[in-house]
């Protein structure tokens, strides 16, 4: 039996959004009414006062206050509808039941798996290896959501050998671990790979995944062949534009993350709110529109159950994340270290695919692009720009053709 959905997380602040913003519609209607104490309709902004004259027009037909008692049922059908399609979403019968594929190494609760296992081209001799790093925050499922949306099943299909790193949900000694403890992890797994392949792999890291990835190729150059980054954050103050919630937040929740020895999903889900606190609302609403049975609402579902089944960030890689990334830039002003050793881009000299989607909300592209930088950027740099988004690049209707196609070509590449 599957355990109850709780998305869209955290739902009292997306419920309260929208009933706060609504709502603030009412009042501002008693301040501009005409027989408010305060209203002055003489001196009203001239969309005040259209608006004022269509709502005298209106209770000429329907009687004194039919404006007001229209305007509050609109605001209960649209919050009616924002519960319907949540609870739509969380009774509807679809979860991913794709098998994962065996572990091939594990250390804690970090796992390889073994995507080579999943379609015969992947086994044969000769099959490049590529160790995936997905973000240490959403797990890595995105990569393989279905059948026909599983950019890890197709790499395997076109002959790679995917190794996906499966970070888990950090145990006890886990919550210690700083980013240096991470991407220590990465470089046994790289390892392992490599001694299992007998030759280097490539790298791919997605989101995050892409950040750590660098860290590797910069400490452990011989245990990576070539190195794909898929939306990968760099310069976080090239564009501080939509992450200004984040940034005045970043004291206070670090201190959080001492407090309580982990950054919880809800808090994480927050910053992902306030990057658009009304999307939520609107998507909801689509979902509402959609055939139950239809491709589109299976995609929704899981997709959404992946937004809400993250993991928390351990304590002391939180606090490196909001104080060092995002509040000193130390990756995009050369500063970050790792285990003693500067990681600086522009001293990698393995080949290097950035991929940058242009609609990307969550990882600025300017922020992306940093690495593809010619002065401070990687050495040997192929850039990628994708007209899609951070989440559509590996799951929407064009991934494939846009994103996927041209990764594997590259990967495979000798």
């Amino acid at each position: 039996m599957q355990p109850p959905r709780l998305g869209p997380r955290p739902l009292p602040l997306h419920l309260s959004t929208a009933l706060m913003t609504w709502a603030s519609s009412e009042s501002a209607w008693q301040i501009w009414k005409r027989d408010s104490a305060g209203s002055s309709p003489a001196a009203a902004p001239e969309a005040v006062a259209a608006l004022l004259k269509d709502v005298d027009a209106l209770e000429a037909r329907s009687g004194k206050g039919g404006f007001e008692q229209a305007l509050q049922r609109e605001i209960g059908r649209r919050m009616e509808r924002l519960a319907e399609g949540v609870l739509a979403y969380r009774r509807h019968p679809v979860h991913r039941t794709l098998e994962d594929p065996a572990a091939a190494w594990q250390e804690g609760n970090t796992r390889l798996l073994d995507y080579g296992l999943t379609d015969r081209a992947a086994r044969r001799k000769g099959a490049r290896a590529v160790l995936v790093v997905p973000s240490l925050i959403n797990r890595w499922e995105v990569l393989d959501l279905s059948a026909e949306k599983s950019l890890l099943r197709a790499m395997a299909a076109s002959g790679l050998r995917p190794y996906l790193v499966d970070w888990g949900t950090p145990d006890a000694q886990e919550r210690g671990f700083d980013l240096a403890a991470y991407v220590a992890r990465l470089e046994r797994a790289a390892a392992y790979v490599g001694k299992r392949a007998r030759r280097a792999p490539a790298v791919m890291g997605y989101c995050m995944g892409g950040t750590l990835a660098v860290a590797l190729a910069a400490r452990q150059p011989r245990r990576v062949a070539k190195l794909a980054l898929l939306a990968a954050p760099w310069d976080f103050h090239a564009d501080k534009s939509g992450h200004a919630f984040l940034l005045s937040m970043v004291p206070m929740l670090a201190d959080v993350a001492d407090r309580l020895g982990e950054l919880p999903v809800d808090v994480l889900q927050t910053l992902f709110w306030s990057l658009d606190p009304w999307l939520a609302v609107k998507k909801f609403g689509r979902f509402l529109g959609m055939d139950p049975q239809g491709d589109s609402a299976r995609d929704f579902v899981l997709l959404e159950d992946w937004l809400n089944e993250g993991a928390p960030l351990a304590g002391p890689t939180a606090r490196e994340c909001l104080l060092g990334w995002y509040g000193d830039n130390l990756p995009g002003t050369g500063k970050w270290i790792v285990g003693g050793k500067p990681v600086v881009p522009r001293k990698i000299t393995r080949p290097a695919l950035v991929m940058i989607p242009s609609g990307d909300r969550i990882v600025p592209p300017l922020s992306a692009a940093a690495l593809a930088d010619g002065t401070n950027g990687l050495k040997k740099v192929t850039r990628l720009d994708l007209p899609l988004g951070h989440i559509g690049m590996v799951v929407s209707g064009r991934a494939r053709a846009l994103c996927w196609t041209p990764l594997i070509d590259w990967l495979k590449a000798r």
